[in-house]
C-alpha cells in the first residue's frame, strides 16, 4: 500500500485486466492486490483466492477466501505477502510454460524446502555487532547485480530501520541488474567512501561481483571494515568472487552459490543457508536473500526483531 490503491484507481489497468480475464487468459495479484484491485474490478467472484492477512475480509466479501500460500482457480493466481513472493512466481513460470520449467527456474534460486519455519543461522565467533544508535549500512550495486539479492537486502534493513546508502559502483547512479531490472543508487560509490559504516553488505550476480572485485575503492573500504573487526558480508557469487581473491575470507567460515563454492579455500560450512564468523556474514542465493538479511537485522537488534519483521513479511508463521 498505496501500490494496490494506485492500481485499483487506474482505469488503463483495470481496463487491461478486464481483458485479460475476458479473453481467458492469466491475470494474477500477490499480497493486498487481490483484494484492493481485483476484487474491487469483480474478477475473483466465485473463485478461490488469498491475499494479506489484514485484508482477508475485504477479500471475503468478492471471493473465496483461502490462506493458501499461492491460490490458483481458473486463469487467476493469487498470493500472500513478500514472504511468498518467490513461491508465487515459480507457480506463474508453471502456469506460462509447466512444471519442467518452473523446477529449472526455482532450483538455482534455492528457495526453503519447508516455507514458514523458522529460519536457522548457523553463528561461529559470536561477537557483538556495535552501531550508534541506528546502523549504517553500505549496499554497493553495479551493472550485473542480482536484483533480488539487492533489493531484499535494502528492503528489509530498511524495514528494521536501519540507515541504507545504495551507491553504484560505476559512473552512473542507474545500474542495469542481471535480469534487466533497473535500479537506481542513491550516490555514487566515491561519495559513499567518504562515509563511515557499520556493516558493508555485497549483493550477488555475477557481472556484480565482478565489477566490485575490480573496484579498488570498494576493495579497500572493505579491507578497512575487516581490519577494525567492523561487519562486512556478501551473498552468491560474491563470497567467492569478491571476498576470497582478495584474502577477506582468510580464517574465516563462510558459503557462496553453489556453483561458486569450489573457489572458496575452506568448504567446511558451505552447505548452511546463512553463516556468520565473528564480524561476517555470507549466504547463497536469491532464495536465501530473506535469511541473511534477517540474520544482518538479528545481529544489529536481536533476534526478537528479527522474527518480528519475518512475520510481518509471512516469511515465517
Amino acid at each position: 500500500m498505496p501500490g494496490a490503491t494506485n492500481f485499483k484507481d487506474c482505469a488503463v489497468l483495470e481496463s487491461v485486466v478486464k481483458k485479460q480475464a475476458a479473453d481467458g487468459r492469466l491475470y494474477a495479484a500477490v499480497c493486498a492486490s487481490p483484494a484492493v484491485a481485483l476484487g474491487s474490478w469483480g474478477l475473483l467472484k466465485g473463485l478461490k483466492a488469498t491475499c494479506y492477512p489484514s485484508f482477508m475480509e475485504q477479500l471475503s466479501s468478492c471471493a473465496t477466501a483461502v490462506e493458501s500460500i499461492v491460490q490458483q482457480d481458473g486463469k487467476v493466481v493469487t498470493s500472500r505477502g513478500p514472504g511468498t513472493t518467490m513461491e508465487f512466481s515459480v507457480a506463474l513460470v508453471e502456469q506460462l510454460y509447466d512444471k519442467e520449467k518452473a523446477d529449472e527456474v526455482s532450483g538455482p534460486l534455492l528457495l526453503r524446502p519447508n516455507h514458514g519455519d523458522e529460519y536457522k543461522v548457523i553463528e561461529l565467533n559470536p561477537m557483538e555487532w556495535k552501531c550508534d544508535n541506528i546502523p549504517q549500512i553500505l549496499v554497493p550495486i553495479a551493472d550485473g547485480s542480482e536484483e533480488m539479492e539487492a533489493v531484499i537486502i535494502i528492503d528489509i534493513l530498511r524495514r528494521a530501520k536501519a540507515n541504507v546508502v545504495v551507491a553504484s559502483v560505476g559512473d552512473n547512479l542507474e545500474i542495469l541488474a542481471s535480469r534487466k531490472v533497473k535500479l537506481v543508487a542513491d550516490m555514487l560509490l566515491d561519495e559513499a567512501a567518504k562515509l563511515s559504516y557499520d556493516l558493508i553488505v555485497l549483493p550477488g550476480g555475477l557481472g556484480g561481483a565482478q565489477a566490485f572485485a575490480n573496484s579498488d575503492k570498494l576493495v579497500n573500504m572493505l579491507k578497512k571494515q575487516a581490519e577494525s573487526n567492523k561487519p562486512y558480508g556478501a551473498i552468491c557469487a560474491s563470497p567467492a568472487l569478491v571476498l576470497e581473491p582478495h584474502g577477506l575470507l582468510k580464517g574465516k567460515k563462510a558459503t557462496a552459490f553453489p556453483a561458486m563454492c569450489n573457489k572458496l579455500s575452506d568448504q567446511s560450512f558451505i552447505d548452511n543457508r546463512v553463516v556468520v564468523d565473528g564480524n561476517l556474514i555470507t549466504s547463497r542465493g536469491p532464495g536465501t536473500s530473506m535469511e541473511f538479511a534477517l540474520g544482518i537485522v538479528e545481529k544489529f537488534f536481536g533476534r526478537p526483531k528479527a522474527i518480528e519483521l519475518a512475520k510481518v513479511m509471512l516469511f515465517v508463521h
